[in-house]
């Protein structure tokens, strides 16, 4: 036991340039106290004892900012930064070393049945106010941008922005600093290629312009 907490700690001092000791994070981080909650209420769900379970995890809500239900499935090393607002939905599956900011959601749309909610593989980090929503996966080794919303399946290695969320970056390697900034933004991208395409078009509008005058003065002169 004392071996998994020391493990756990250690994760989030790797993750967090501002941590200074396990104590630390032990004591003052939210994100940890919550994730502790969640995995004591997580055995009493799993023993059939739902009330006692909700009963802890709402006690964590009220006092970390962030929901976890009991029947989510959270592997090692979760690591919540700052933690507030942050909701993760019943049929959620979360592999090990993830990353989650403030904000983040993993919900559901309100149309499935069963499994309702996603499943994040192995190192995946989700950046602040992220929403991701729906029953598929986000493979190993992604990111989801800060603000994107996740409608569908995330590949691994890959980087998800705007909203709706798209592919930006595939096949990337695990950030070391979990940059969620300096990462390709499609709205700009594609700003970009339509004012190329408009470019494009003008100049054959000239260029049709210019043949419908030569046209003209040859009429012109024809029939002078």
């Amino acid at each position: 036991m004392f071996a998994r907490l020391k493990a756990e700690l250690d994760s989030i001092m790797d993750r967090d340039p501002a941590a200074r000791s396990r104590a630390e994070v032990y004591f003052l981080y939210s994100g940890f106290k919550a994730v502790r909650s969640y995995r004591r209420a997580h055995w009493f769900f799993t023993h059939g004892h739902k009330f006692i379970a909700r009963y802890i995890s709402q006690r964590a809500r009220h006092k970390t900012g962030i929901e976890i239900h009991p029947g989510a499935k959270i592997g090692k090393g979760l690591f919540i930064d700052h933690g507030m607002g942050v909701v993760i939905g019943e049929t959620s599956e979360i592999g090990d070393n993830c990353t989650l900011y403030q904000g983040v959601t993993l919900g559901g749309t309100g149309k499935d049945h069963g499994k309702r909610h996603p499943t994040l593989g192995n190192n995946v980090l989700v950046g602040a106010g992220a929403k991701i929503l729906g029953p598929f996966r986000v493979g190993d080794n992604a990111r989801v941008a800060a603000g994107a919303v996740v409608l569908n399946e995330v590949p691994p290695n890959a980087t998800a922005v705007g909203v709706p969320a798209r592919i930006v970056r595939l096949n990337g390697v695990r950030p070391a600093n979990l940059d969620q900034i300096h990462i390709g933004d499609p709205v700009s991208q594609q700003l970009c290629y339509l004012g190329c395409e408009i470019g494009r078009l003008e100049r054959q509008l000239e260029k049709m312009k210019a043949a419908l005058a030569a046209q003209d003065g040859a009429k012109s002169r024809k029939n002078a």
